[in-house]
């Protein structure tokens, strides 16, 4: 019951603030009808739950998985499993995450299915697989992270000269949902399990991250090679109100309930699936250990319906509908400086953010303050957020302005920050672009270009997740610099005396 309280804290920390903003929001500037803001309430109530009973499934269920498989990976010592390994449980995992799913479902719904939902969730799990094996043989050759994704960036580079406007922002949005709350854990405890078994602890250590961003460079580029391959140029969005629901306050709800768990049920029995089978002729668990496992999976099960129905049938009308009005008001400045409140609050917010930053503190002894790594976290998704609102409201400002800039710096920067601080930088960039952003803000973010004129909901209203994406990167690899700035102070100070 202790961990359930303690889940069920980390869905309200996670809900309750955008909840409080909403509602305020609700009594000032931008009033809302009765049955939206009751849907909204509703859907709250639904997404706490599930997110209480998906972190707590994951910890149980998916997390004691990875770590099996990761640790059957390394015994094994040969390249075919770590690449057959690699391939299967990327793309199992990924095609299983719910923040992909919303985002699929989100581009289908503007471009009215003319990019499907299921080609999206498909070809990014593809991406992610194949990455997942790159950043897996990287750990067993022990070939350095920077050169890596200084090699990967490079390429996506390359490739986004090519890519249309619209699908260069789906693609870096991809690469933060797809690294949600249920891919990270995974591949982390994956990380975790492969690299626990290496002689050196140092490096042991390092490797434990970095696999989460090797892996969500696979999303960016797949989803680039869809574009320029599919040669899909010059789409537009459309943004478009439910107006058969929108009076009625239950009847949504019911209506997502099946096909949501459907869905989820398809995602997560390979995952299943390959747990039984592994267990039947590998890992033989004891009976108890085995069961736990199984019923972790089956609540992680109801977590994902409970959430994806909630977000789906209460809060994505709301978001976009706030967005619109706020868009429509005398003033810009109201929709930039929400952003930042918003980019601020739901990082703050954000269960996987503490985890991170909780590691961080402990990886460096306390060296590293849990406050400062939260603060500077805050200021940098914050500003993500208003820079997005920004690109919508002023033209002229495109994505590539902001990423181009952001990534060569981000790389540039691996090269002289404390290796660990490279691994810790860019897997914090798919933590911090949780649950409340695939699905709260994206939906905000579109309606603000839906009623924004010369604005456009496919190519401005996405690409507000690969900012929040980005800006973590430099913001903790800045933080690395300062604290070797500091060391060697320190040390300089040591030796003069």
């Amino acid at each position: 019951m202790r961990v359930l309280g303690n889940k069920f804290k980390e869905a309200l920390f996670a809900v309750g603030p955008i909840t409080v903003l909403v509602l305020l929001l609700h009594f000032t500037l931008t009033p809302l009808e009765t049955p939206l803001i009751l849907r909204f309430l509703i859907g709250a109530v639904l997404i706490m739950v599930g997110l209480t009973l998906f972190l707590l499934g994951v910890n149980i269920g998916v997390t004691p998985i990875g770590n099996h498989l990761g640790e059957m990976i390394t015994k094994k010592n040969k390249i075919w499993i770590v690449v057959a390994a690699g391939i299967s449980l990327g793309f199992l995992i990924s095609i299983a995450e719910p923040d992909l799913h919303i985002l699929g479902g989100q581009v289908s719904a503007v471009t009215s299915g003319l990019i499907t939902k299921f080609a999206i969730v498909g070809v990014v799990s593809a991406g992610v697989a194949v990455m997942l094996t790159v950043g897996l043989v990287r750990i067993v050759y022990n070939i350095p992270l920077y050169i890596i994704l200084t090699v990967l960036y490079g390429i996506i580079l390359v490739l986004a000269i090519f890519t249309s406007p619209e699908f260069l922002a789906i693609s870096f949005d991809a690469s933060g949902a797809t690294t949600g709350a249920l891919t990270v854990p995974f591949i982390l405890a994956l990380a975790v399990g492969v690299s626990a078994l290496k002689k050196d602890s140092k490096a042991s250590e390092k490797d434990s991250f970095g696999l989460v961003a090797i892996a969500s460079t696979g999303a960016i580029i797949a989803l680039m090679l869809m574009s320029i391959f599919t040669k899909t140029q010059g789409l537009t969005g459309v943004l478009e109100q439910n107006t058969a629901v929108s009076n009625t306050v239950f009847l949504p709800f019911i209506q997502k309930l099946p096909g949501v768990a459907l869905e989820i049920l398809i995602a997560l029995s390979p995952i299943l699936l390959v747990f039984v089978f592994f267990q039947a002729v590998y890992f033989k668990l004891p009976a108890k250990a085995f069961l736990t496992t199984l019923i972790g999976m089956v609540i992680t099960f109801a977590g994902l319906v409970l959430f994806l129905v909630g977000v789906n049938a209460g809060f994505m009308d709301v978001a976009g509908l706030i967005g619109q009005k706020m868009a429509v008001l005398d003033s810009k400045i109201y929709v930039v400086a929400f952003g930042f409140v918003l980019g601020l609050v739901v990082i703050l917010a954000e269960p996987a953010v503490h985890v991170l930053t909780d590691q961080i503190e402990d990886v460096t002894s306390g060296y590293v303050k849990k406050r400062l790594v939260m603060l500077t976290l805050c200021v940098g998704v914050g500003a993500a957020v208003a820079l997005s609102m920004l690109r919508i409201v002023v033209p002229g400002i495109q994505l590539w302005h902001y990423l181009l800039p952001g990534y060569i710096l981000s790389i540039a920067m691996t090269y002289f920050v404390p290796k660990l601080f490279v691994g810790i930088a860019f897997d914090s960039g798919g933590v911090a672009s949780g649950p409340m952003t695939a699905t709260f803000i994206l939906a905000f973010s579109q309606g603000v270009a839906g009623a924004t004129q010369g604005a456009d909901v496919l190519a401005d209203g996405f690409g507000m997740i690969a900012m929040v994406a980005m800006t973590p990167i430099i913001a903790l690899q800045a933080l690395g610099l300062l604290f070797l700035i500091k060391t060697k102070r320190r040390g300089a100070k040591k030796n003069g005396k």
